[in-house]
């Protein structure tokens, strides 16, 4: 017995949009869920690890920085509204460097608040405002990095201090004033007598 051929339509797929793709990054949230319906939210937890100097330090280069590959917590909130989704919430993570006065390594806990509006493509706020001045939406996904980056970079001091009352490096021998004690001093010599005292010790 020979069975009867059965023949199966080919559906053609006359999209020419390109297809979207999801980013690769760690810092990258799809907003597809939220649907442009204005009040919708979602949150999000995620630990990401700091990235490597060759990538670009989060905090201040050589001064206060978050360490390389040390965890990054993000809880953020994702809202849909008019002109966009508005990302709000806290960053955590841990900073280290030194004492502006003193030199000695010094560390601490960070929590700061984020708040950022990403623009809809053919939205008023992207055809009106550049993109340095308020991120986009890519194919329903925004990526927080920078905006970790900027609000990490403008909380931390340009002259991180171990403590405010830390009284520096004595500038004659370089060591720490906190271990010298209060009687610590050098000997100043009158320099008219510099080329007296020379003389006699190469006698």
């Amino acid at each position: 017995m020979v069975g009867r051929a059965i023949l199966v339509p080919v559906m053609k797929n006359n999209d020419t949009r390109p297809a979207k793709h999801e980013p690769q990054s760690p810092w990258a949230f799809s907003t597809r869920e939220l649907g442009r319906r204005a009040g919708t939210m979602r949150t999000v937890s995620r630990e990401i690890p700091a990235p490597a100097p060759a990538e670009g330090v989060i905090g201040l280069e050589g001064v206060l920085e978050v360490p390389p590959g040390s965890p990054v917590v993000l809880d953020l909130s994702l809202e849909a509204v008019s002109e966009g989704v508005y990302v709000s919430g806290t960053v955590s993570a841990r900073v280290a460097g030194e004492c502006s006065r003193c030199l000695d390594e010094l560390s601490d806990d960070l929590h700061i608040r984020i708040g950022e509006l990403f623009a809809y493509p053919d939205s008023v706020t992207e055809e009106t405002t550049d993109a340095d001045e308020i991120p986009r939406l890519v194919d329903e996904w925004l990526d927080v990095e920078q905006t970790v980056r900027d609000a990490v970079g403008i909380t931390l001091p340009l002259a991180p201090l171990c403590r405010d009352d830390c009284p520096g490096l004595c500038p004659e021998c370089g060591g720490r004033k906190a271990d010298l004690g209060a009687d610590h001093g050098h000997e100043t010599l009158d320099p008219r007598w510099s080329a007296l005292r020379e003389r006699m010790s190469s006698d």
